[in-house]
């Protein structure tokens, strides 16, 4: 996959609007719900000051409706994986699957750091946590204006172009 670096705010700058956009590896999670298992060579090429942890911001597939996100960074502890990965996953309901489409992603907050859990449920509960204060804010105006940033109609109009590239802040 090959790395084209563009100009714009860095991921840890979260205050702004942080963007990545990348190739998607889709895994259903359950019947049109999805979420977005990023390649290796994206989680590689992240910038080293982002931390791991849950944030919240906003998605497009291809040239689709802009929908509210979060988004996994990290290891995963309660599945004590050795390898750093990066997830999103898209609040919203699809009619279809989306393999090989491009997701375009503005990265707005950080929600809180990865943990462990002592059950399945207890993940379950705390990612149900993660996206219900994703919603509540991603409908803050400051947040809520970034829906229509012109990233997206810029990576929508370019998809064909970037399909195998990452693009982000730095």
């Amino acid at each position: 996959m090959e790395v084209t670096m563009v100009t714009g705010m860095p991921l840890s700058c979260l205050q702004h609007a942080s963007y990545l956009t990348v190739t998607l590896m889709i895994t259903i999670t359950s019947w049109r719900t999805c979420s977005a298992n990023f390649p290796d060579s994206v989680v590689e090429h992240l910038p080293g000051d982002i931390s791991t942890g849950i944030y919240y911001g906003w998605a497009c597939v291809g040239s689709g409706d802009v929908h509210k996100m979060v988004m996994s960074i990290g290891w995963n502890p309660y599945y004590k994986n050795t390898k750093k990965s990066m997830e999103t996953h898209v609040i919203h309901t699809f009619k279809e699957d989306f393999y090989g489409q491009i997701l375009s992603v503005v990265m707005v907050g950080y929600i809180r750091p990865e943990r462990s859990y002592d059950s399945l449920d207890a993940l379950i509960a705390a990612i149900n946590h993660d996206i219900e204060e994703a919603k509540r804010n991603l409908d803050l105006p400051e947040h809520l204006k970034l829906k229509e940033d012109n990233f997206f109609r810029a990576t929508a109009s370019t998809s064909t172009t970037t399909s195998n590239k990452i693009m982000n802040g730095h």
